[in-house]
Parts: structure tokens; C-alpha cells; sequence
């Protein structure tokens, strides 16, 4: 009898543990083309530690980085069908969920981050609403850095840059028709071949920033930079909705929080490490071309004179309009003082 009640009261102490802890935290596992060691890595994991000690449960963040679940499109296809469960994504990745996010990444669109985040903050809310609706949770934003061209021989005008076979994200077919419609050679490619893309020779020029260049090695074989921010990398971090509701409902409000103070980091110390790249690159032999102004301003018209082409293809009007709108507000504020 003294056996069986031990035995009963080990049973109840074992389900009054199992009561209070509960069930084990969900497993996300989550992709991104950050490399292992990078700014982007480094901010993630911390964000994965809080999300695990996170109340009520929390959840366990598995992240995978380096491209190694695939390019962009294939991780959000993975996701789709349950193989993963997030992505941290540039708006490549973005955009195959919804391509109004395109409206925040259009070439010549932005002058800096100010005019960005003005209409960041404005059009977030629409974007959220758009993703929740097509089954993803759009938990924070993240920067990669403004994108430029790296090149084996320098790329100065648009003339130039028809000269050149250049990278562009492989499955973005609509790009690529108006890439080559208006004269170009782009060549599609998974992120993961930029590199050895350079070394046969398939492409001698990519767009990217420049922390990413550093990142991935690729300026070695691209040692000219033209200084043209002409777009900014931006980016964020889904999950599947399916995901989200397995997070315990006490929980997620920490996971959140925790998001979104990754996302205030990125904005802080990726925006910075962008010029340091460049240093650390210009050591290493990386030559860097300043433009005229004359060859500006034939970029802002090249890029400019293709938005309406883009309507429907690359971004809805209706979210360029309102991107416009709000950006074209922020303009026309006076000057601090």
C-alpha cells in the first residue's frame, strides 16, 4: 500500500508539473540569407533568446541562415506548405506574399531613410492587414542597407549598365521582361550562385548593398561600386499565421515585443555598418566611382520613366499612389529648424 501511494503521489507531483509548465514551446523554424556571424544573425538570435523566456511559454526560435533552406521564393513556398515556419525576408521574399510591399523598395523612390520610414509607418498597418490575410503574421521590419552596383568594370550611366549581364533574383519574371524590354541583360539567379555566377563569368554585375557584399565576399570579384543608393534593401520577419496562433495567447505579446526591438536595432546598427563596409572594402581594393550630376539625374529618369510599365507587373498602382502620396506629404513639410 506505502509503494502504491508513492507511486500515486509521484503520478500527481508529475502532472502538477505538467499542468503548470505546460506543453513544451513551439519549434519555429525560420530561414533567412543573413550569413552566420552577420549583424543581421547576431540581433536575430538574441531576439530568439526573449521569445523563449517569454511568459506564459514563449516559443523556441530555430534560425537558418546562410540561404541554406534556399533562395527567397523557396522559402516562402516551404512556408506555405508547413516545411517552415518563418522567414526573414528582403522584399523579394516579401513580395511573393504580396507585391504592394514593392511600393517601399521602388528604384530613385526615396531620397534617404527619413522619407522611408514617413512612409513606412503609414502604409505598415495596410501591409499587416494584407499579409494577415493571405495566412502570414508580419511581425517586425528590418534594413539591409541601400542597394548600389558592383561591378568588374565600373557602371557610370544606364548605357553602361546595358553593357553588362547583370544578377536578378531568379522567379521575378515580370522584372525580367522589363529589364530586357527596355534593353537590358539581366541574368535570373538564386542569391546563392552570386558568387559563383562571378567566378564563370554567367554575370560580371550585381545590385546590393554594400554590408551584404562584405557579408558574402562577393565585391572580390566586383571590385567597382557605383555610388548610387538607388533603392533601399528593406525587409521583415513572417511567420505562417498557422505558426502565430501555436504561440501560447499569454505569450505573445513578449514575442512581439521582442520583434519588434530586433527591428529597432537593425535600424540602428545596420544603417551604420553600411559606410563601414564600404571602408573595410575600399582596404581590401574595392574602387568606389562618385557620380555627376548629369548622370544622376539620367538614372532618376531611366527609373522614373519605367514606374507606370511596373503597375500591375512588379506593384499595384493603388499602392504606389498612396507610397506617392505620403512621400510627396513628407517633402512638402517645412524645414526644422
Amino acid at each position: 500500500m506505502m509503494r502504491w501511494g508513492l507511486v500515486l503521489a509521484l503520478g500527481g507531483i508529475l502532472a502538477a508539473r505538467g499542468s503548470a509548465g505546460g506543453a513544451e514551446p513551439p519549434l519555429l523554424k525560420v530561414g533567412t540569407l543573413a550569413p552566420e556571424g552577420s549583424s543581421w544573425h547576431t540581433i536575430l538570435g538574441e531576439m530568439g533568446d526573449a521569445w523563449r523566456k517569454a511568459p506564459g511559454g514563449g516559443a523556441r526560435l530555430r534560425l537558418y541562415p546562410g540561404g541554406v533552406l534556399g533562395d527567397e521564393p523557396d522559402l516562402v513556398r516551404k512556408m506555405r506548405i508547413g516545411q517552415v515556419q518563418g522567414g526573414v525576408l528582403t522584399v523579394v521574399g516579401l513580395a511573393q506574399i504580396d507585391p504592394s510591399v514593392f511600393c517601399l523598395a521602388l528604384p530613385m523612390m526615396y531620397r534617404d531613410y527619413a522619407e522611408l520610414d514617413y512612409v513606412r509607418d503609414r502604409m505598415g498597418p495596410m501591409l499587416r492587414e494584407r499579409f494577415l490575410e493571405k495566412g502570414f503574421v508580419l511581425l517586425s521590419w528590418g534594413d539591409g542597407g541601400w542597394i548600389t552596383f558592383f561591378s568588374q568594370t565600373p557602371v557610370l550611366r544606364p548605357d553602361d549598365l546595358k553593357q553588362r549581364k547583370f544578377f536578378i533574383w531568379a522567379g521575378d519574371v515580370s522584372a525580367e521582361s522589363l529589364w530586357k524590354s527596355a534593353g537590358y541583360s539581366p541574368v535570373p539567379l538564386a542569391a546563392p550562385d552570386i558568387l559563383p555566377g562571378l567566378q564563370t563569368g554567367l554575370i560580371n554585375t550585381y545590385s546590393a548593398t554594400p554590408l551584404s557584399s562584405l557579408s558574402f565576399q562577393w565585391f572580390a570579384l566586383a571590385p567597382n561600386m557605383t555610388e548610387l543608393k538607388w533603392a533601399p534593401l528593406i525587409g521583415g520577419l513572417v511567420l505562417t499565421r498557422k505558426a502565430w496562433e501555436r504561440i501560447p495567447e499569454p505569450s505573445r505579446d513578449a514575442v512581439r515585443a521582442a520583434a519588434l526591438e530586433a527591428e529597432r536595432r537593425m535600424m540602428r546598427e545596420v544603417r551604420s555598418a553600411d559606410d563601414k563596409a564600404v571602408d573595410i572594402m575600399r582596404e581590401k581594393g574595392l574602387k568606389t566611382h562618385a557620380l555627376t550630376a548629369e548622370q544622376r539625374a539620367e538614372w532618376q529618369k531611366t527609373f522614373e520613366e519605367a514606374y507606370p510599365l511596373m503597375f500591375g507587373k512588379v506593384v499595384p498602382e493603388e499602392a504606389f499612389r498612396e507610397a506617392m502620396r505620403h512621400r510627396d506629404a513628407y517633402r512638402a513639410k517645412p524645414a526644422g529648424p
